[in-house]
């Protein structure tokens, strides 16, 4: 026998050990679990059925806006989750380190069940915020989609669409006051806010509260938790610092000071 162990095999060996433990119980129970399925059933697209999850990306974008979703809605049954920019080709994040794929173009799609916009440093948001070919695309988009969604300043880029007027909405803290000054939204300080079909994220790490919140309106509760384990999402951050709420002065300087820096254009190697 071959002492080689694939990590396919690791998950299929304790998802099997675990699936044989719920049918053992399944014979004992209350009838509970039964009662929860039926009631998110209505909510869990029919076998066969297609999700068709965008993600728009653009230069200067925060590279965990997107992909912490990502990883998250891409677990969904049924569901494709396609990077899609003004161009195919790689697309570079606010610190030029790293880029991601665009697999396809905005040109070549009319129609998505799930739209994200994600957040940028300065220098990307007020470029997507001025493209008036990329604004006309999200509101094209968003006629017909099941979700809009945002990251971040990806929300200061829907309200440039005009998609949150008169709405409630979040986004970055340092962003607040200009979401809510420049334009007809009520700011919420919260992790993510829903108004109708219109979903924003605050900060970069909310996308993904907001990606398995998003996940249980589209497949129930179940399934969304389900996906919170699967990816082991049960943060316990070594500093109470992530609340912009609770932070003094000196260290919300210290933290855009932080940003800034790594978002100055340096020598590629």
């Amino acid at each position: 026998m071959s002492h080689m162990t694939t990590r396919r095999h690791l998950l299929r060996g304790a998802v099997g050990t675990a699936t044989l433990a719920t049918v053992g119980a399944a014979g004992t129970g209350t009838g509970t679990g039964t009662a929860q399925a039926a009631q998110a059933a209505p909510l869990t697209p029919a076998a066969g059925t297609a999700l068709d999850i965008g993600i728009l990306l653009y230069d200067g974008y925060s590279l965990l806006d997107p992909t912490g979703p990502a990883e998250v809605l891409s677990r969904l049954p049924g569901a494709t989750v396609t990077m899609i920019a003004q161009r195919r080709g790689p697309v570079r994040t606010d610190t030029r380190d790293v880029a991601v794929m665009a697999d396809r173009c905005i040109a070549d799609i009319d129609h998505l069940d799930v739209l994200l916009v994600p957040g940028a440093g300065n220098r990307g948001t007020v470029a997507a915020m001025e493209n008036q070919e990329l604004l006309r695309w999200i509101r094209r988009i968003d006629r017909r989609s099941q979700w809009t969604t945002s990251v971040c300043t990806g929300s200061l880029v829907l309200a440039a669409a005009g998609l949150l007027d008169g709405r409630q909405a979040t986004t970055y803290w340092a962003s607040a006051d200009y979401l809510r000054t420049h334009y007809d939204v009520t700011y919420v300080p919260e992790r993510y806010v829903r108004s109708g079909k219109i979903v924003t994220a605050a900060g970069v790490s909310a996308g993904l509260d907001m990606a398995l919140y998003l996940a249980s309106l589209i497949a129930g509760e179940n399934t969304a938790k389900a996906i919170q384990l699967a990816v082991e999402y049960d943060p316990h951050p070594p500093f109470d610092a992530g609340n912009a709420a609770k932070a003094d002065p000196e260290l919300k300087q210290q933290a855009l000071r932080l940003l800034a820096e790594s978002q100055e254009e340096t020598p590629r190697r």
